[in-house]
């Protein structure tokens, strides 16, 4: 409706002249009021707002390609620096944390954080890390590139950002043993996760000894726990910058988190929660023979094809199957797709198989499963508790362990009775790793005495009858 007055004060084709000339002329006036007033605007604050809103035109990247150089020493002047916290006393791993202006240079194997207090004269103003969580392992060190993290002042000859990055970083090795499944996950993908779940997926990973392979089998757990490309930072050119970083992987315990190390307290138990979620587990609880009646529960046996093999695998299955279970043998490896395998294993309410990296997978168990862990010949007791047993309890999962015997080892077809390595195990184990793991490891199958292992089974299901 137009206004009464206009319409009678003007034709149809004067109200509509009017109008737009009116904006025009809006247009003009609001072009020389910008024109006049922008040198007396305030100079851009580079802020956590300015980079956010970057985030949003860089959709893929939160990163601010800085080339202003007023804007870059603006940004750097408004920065505190925290002297770097490193801690080389753990037995696991070594690493540092450090907030302030930090500059990554991938080329050099350096991290520079700058100081604007002038008096860092004294005192170790440089640390230098293998970012992996295994340091007194001397043989999968050697496959981990060293860092140094070096406390610089403002005003030295350090290198310029040429990206920064608005959220914190972490920076870890995917050398050593990785590809080994146990190692993937204890030095590995458990470490990432206590490392940077407090960040809510806000934060960069910077790989170095990068294995493009490992990132893609492992990319579905990577891209839950961050948002941003993982770095190559080894192959980086740029120089790029961070407000905090964690350079090397707190870890404690094998195959394990200790909560009171981490923001939050977190656990084993989110571990799993994340892995369910990520991989959409079904099954949060095993079966509960006391209230699932008709219902068979089901065993998988982790099958092994070149050491530490299960000879009788058949007659296992068998006697399984006649006690009630529905038996699924299955094989991880390599090639194995992940989610699928996770999707088999949380389908199940027992694992059995002897000592090894396929029993990694009770990670994938529903709560209140079973694990059925074959303990070798060859004083492995304590080694195959820490390893699997231990982290049962934190797993919210029961264990079960079946201890070879002499007859039950196929090292009694190679070597007299009166033989050292029936007798005392313990000196191959003196002699170093490496000899042990031939001898106990390598050359070693097994053939369970069906009697003895059946009040095994039996006492697995006793287990599944209870909440």
């Amino acid at each position: 409706m137009y206004n009464p007055i206009l319409a009678k004060s003007f034709s149809n084709y004067e109200r509509k002249t009017f109008g737009c000339g009116a904006f025009i002329i809006i247009l003009i006036i609001v072009f020389s009021s910008c024109m006049v007033f922008k040198p007396h605007l305030p100079p851009l604050s580079v802020n956590e707002d300015a980079m956010n809103l970057q985030l949003s035109i860089n959709a893929a990247e939160d990163m601010l390609v800085i080339k202003d150089t007023t804007l870059l020493k603006k940004l750097e002047t408004e920065k505190r620096d925290t002297k770097p916290m490193c801690n080389m006393l753990e037995p696991l791993s070594d690493y540092c944390e450090t907030k302030g202006d930090i500059r990554v240079q991938g080329k050099s194997s350096t991290i520079f954080v700058v100081s604007y207090d002038f008096n860092i004269s004294t005192g170790n103003n440089s640390w230098t890390i293998q970012p992996y969580p295994r340091k007194g392992n001397a043989v999968a060190m050697t496959k981990v590139k060293s860092w140094t993290i070096k406390l610089v002042e403002d005003g030295e000859n350090i290198p310029k950002c040429s990206i920064y990055h608005g959220y914190p970083a972490v920076l870890f090795s995917l050398g050593g043993y990785s590809g080994n499944h146990f190692h993937d996950f204890s030095d590995l993908l458990i470490p990432i996760f206590s490392n940077s779940r407090h960040f809510n997926s806000e934060v960069h990973f910077l790989a170095t000894d990068y294995k493009s392979w490992w990132i893609g089998k492992y990319r579905t757990l990577l891209n839950m726990l961050s948002k941003h490309k993982i770095l190559d930072i080894d192959n980086e050119n740029e120089v790029h910058c961070f407000p905090s970083m964690v350079t090397g992987l707190k870890s404690h315990k094998e195959f394990s988190i200790d909560s009171s190390k981490f923001p939050n307290g977190v656990s084993m138990r989110d571990f799993r929660h994340f892995l369910r979620s990520s991989f959409s587990l079904k099954r949060a609880e095993a079966i509960n023979l006391n209230k699932d009646f008709g219902n068979r529960p089901r065993l998988m046996i982790m099958s092994r094809k070149k050491s530490r093999i299960l000879l009788n695998e058949d007659e296992v299955r068998k006697m399984a199957e006649d006690l009630g279970y529905e038996v699924v043998l299955a094989e991880a490896n390599l090639s194995t797709n992940l989610s699928r395998f996770a999707q088999t294993v949380n389908s199940c309410d027992v694992i059995l198989g002897v000592h090894g990296a396929g029993l990694t997978n009770m990670v994938f168990l529903p709560d209140n499963a079973v694990l059925i862990q074959l303990v070798p010949l060859g004083a492995m007791d304590n080694l195959a508790k820490r390893d699997f047993g231990d982290p049962t309890q934190e797993m919210n999962i029961r264990y079960l362990d079946y201890k070879i015997v002499v007859n039950e080892s196929s090292l009694v077809e190679q070597y007299p009775l009166d033989h050292e390595v029936f007798k005392n195990p313990s000196s191959f184990y003196r002699k170093g790793w490496d000899t042990f793991r031939s001898m106990y490891l390598d050359k070693q199958n097994v053939k369970v005495d069906i009697n003895r292992f059946r009040s095994t089974l039996v006492e697995a299901q006793k287990l599944l009858a209870t909440s």
